[in-house]
């Protein structure tokens, strides 16, 4: 199945209150493995970029200035992710920004019946624990070290892993198929000696053994057995 895992980074906390999404990353996986394909892209906001949202992911005004506005990447956005389901953590937030953007440039909205929310994965696997996608990359192992800011790209690239990990491991893509295994046969370096089996050795004894073991049995001096045998 393929599945969009995909971040925002965004002027703030409230599209209705005007804030705007400036950048986004998506990774396409197919059976909770990533191809390699992904889209990104920066945008220009067309306002000013506040200094606390800057310094969540260091994305500046001036860098920002000469970039598309989203509007001029929404057909390229949604040919990527054509019609498969959208995976993003707290994906609420994420949603909300994709559909305003959409709508403010005339693009039907996502449906929310396509959103996954590792969010929700991760509290109703990982009850009381922490539940950020730092925390997450920790418990599973993954490499986060490149991670100095937050950026849309890379979250979605470890997002990806986190949601594999949240859905049942790397092994998830295991399927019990049965398959042909080849044995390859190959010839010795010499002649090969084939010997014929060895008769079976008699084990019954003989009348000569069984008289020599009654003898050798009278020899002995009150035998365990005999106690047993006169008790009952």
């Amino acid at each position: 199945m393929r599945e969009i895992v995909f971040d925002t980074e965004t002027t703030g906390l409230s599209p209705a209150g005007g804030d705007r999404i400036v950048e986004i990353g998506c990774v396409e996986i197919y059976n909770r493995v990533e191809t390699g394909r992904h889209f990104h892209a920066y945008f220009n906001p067309e306002r000013e970029m506040p200094s606390e949202a800057e310094a969540v992911h260091g994305l500046t005004t001036i860098f920002l200035s000469d970039k598309p506005r989203f509007s001029e990447k929404a057909e390229e956005l949604l040919e990527f992710i054509e019609d498969s389901p959208l995976v993003a953590h707290n994906a609420s937030f994420d949603f909300g920004f994709l559909n305003f953007e959409l709508e403010h440039c005339g693009r039907p909205s996502v449906s929310m019946s396509r959103m996954v929310d590792t969010l929700t994965l991760a509290r109703s696997k990982h009850p009381g624990a922490k539940h950020s996608l730092d925390a997450l990359c920790m418990r599973f192992g993954i490499d986060r070290s490149q991670r100095i800011k937050h950026g849309a790209l890379l979250d979605a690239q470890l997002l990806a892993q986190v949601y594999v990990e949240l859905t049942g491991g790397r092994q998830i893509g295991l399927g019990l198929v049965a398959e042909t295994v080849t044995v390859e046969i190959r010839e010795s370096a010499g002649p090969v000696t084939v010997r014929e089996p060895r008769p079976a050795r008699p084990h019954a004894p003989n009348d000569e053994e069984l008289e020599r073991h009654r003898a050798f049995i009278a020899q002995l001096v009150n035998p365990l057995w005999a106690r047993f045998s006169s008790a009952g």
